[in-house]
This record gives C-alpha cells, sequence and structure tokens, in this order.
C-alpha cells in the first residue's frame, strides 16, 4: 500500500524531531495474511523499549511459535498519525510511561516476486525509554503472555530465531507461521542496525 501524502509528510516531520530512520525496502514471503493483510490498517509502529538498565523489551503472546520473542508492535489505523499510534500501542501493550527518543527505521515490505511493486505493508520503529509505571498488558485482547529483556547486542539471535522458525502457533494467521517469522526478522535487524551505529 502507498503511502499518503500527510503520511510522508509526516514522517519528515518525525525525522525532524526524532533523527532519520534507516529507510528499508524488504522482499519478504508473502503467503501469510496477519497482519501485513489486515483491512484496518495499512503498517504498524515497533515499540523498541530500553528500561532503565538499558535491555530492550521483548514479548511473546499466547499463541505463537513456542520461543518466539519479538520487539512488541501495534497497527496503525487508517487516518491515524503515526505517533499517535505509536504513544497508544505502547501504553496499551505495556502500561509504561516512555519518552520517544529516536525514529529508528521505515520499512517497506514487498512480495518476493515483486520488489519494485506497491508495498504490502510498512513498519515504523522508534526508540523509547521507560519513565514510569508497571509492565503489564492493559488490554487483555493483546494476548500477551510474557515478556523478556535483552541487551541490544542479542537483536541479530532474536532476529535469526525468528527467520528459521519451524514450529506452528496456535491461531490461524491466513498462512505459513514460518514466512511470518521471516517478516518479523527483518524489524529486528534493522533496529539493531540503527541503534549499534550510534
Amino acid at each position: 500500500m502507498e503511502l499518503l501524502p500527510e503520511t510522508r509528510r509526516e514522517i519528515e516531520r518525525l525525522a525532524g524531531r526524532f533523527g532519520d530512520p534507516l529507510v528499508i525496502d524488504s522482499p519478504i514471503p508473502d503467503y501469510f495474511d496477519d497482519p501485513i493483510r489486515k483491512p484496518d490498517r495499512y503498517g504498524e509502529v515497533c515499540m523498541v523499549i530500553r528500561r532503565p538498565n538499558g535491555a530492550l523489551l521483548l514479548a511473546i503472546k499466547t499463541f505463537y511459535p513456542r520461543g518466539a520473542y519479538r520487539l512488541p508492535t501495534g497497527g496503525i489505523a487508517r487516518g491515524e498519525p503515526i505517533l499517535d499510534a505509536l504513544l497508544r500501542e505502547t501504553h496499551e501493550e505495556t502500561g509504561l510511561r516512555t519518552e520517544v527518543r529516536r525514529f529508528l527505521a521505515q520499512i517497506a515490505y514487498h512480495g518476493e516476486g515483486e520488489p519494485t511493486g506497491t508495498p504490502l505493508f510498512h513498519t515504523f520503529a522508534f526508540l523509547l525509554d521507560e519513565r514510569s509505571g508497571t509492565l503489564g498488558a492493559l488490554d487483555a485482547s493483546e494476548q500477551i503472555e510474557d515478556w523478556r529483556e535483552v541487551a541490544v547486542a542479542d537483536l541479530p539471535r532474536v532476529a535469526d530465531f525468528l527467520d528459521d522458525l519451524s514450529t506452528q502457533g496456535t491461531q490461524d494467521i491466513g498462512g505459513d507461521w514460518r514466512a511470518w517469522g521471516k517478516f518479523r526478522a527483518v524489524v529486528h535487524r534493522a533496529v539493531h542496525e540503527a541503534l549499534a551505529s550510534a
């Protein structure tokens, strides 16, 4: 899905305020539907939440393949500003008060057979510093089962695990969990690159 002109303008404003993100076009195996073909969203925010000890938060949902911890994400509703979605989703999924620090990555995903076609989906990753609160999802429908802390240096290992998923989740995502894992691995490598080069 192409970004609307107002979304492009917001991205420019966010880059001016929080720094220029890595801009990535990534081919993915697109034989799954959730979330890349959900009709209520064109993309998502990725919440890279840094705890006071410097570790980053990963989450796993009840229906994921076992061990598939990842950086939390949340959908951007059509017409919703990216920053509004980031703040809303961070609060709903973590219960934490945070401060946005950096715009880390802007990723457009394409089907493997159409590397120059219209993007299927978009991810906007931001670094947020935890300020206060108690970790725990406020929205039970998120189905978050557990949290884990990792160092920035561990993100490539997380990406490798997701990239090589061989087990199945318990919920139908309209396709293959292995393809979903390869899609989810992309943002972890991008975030690592952005943070490691800072």
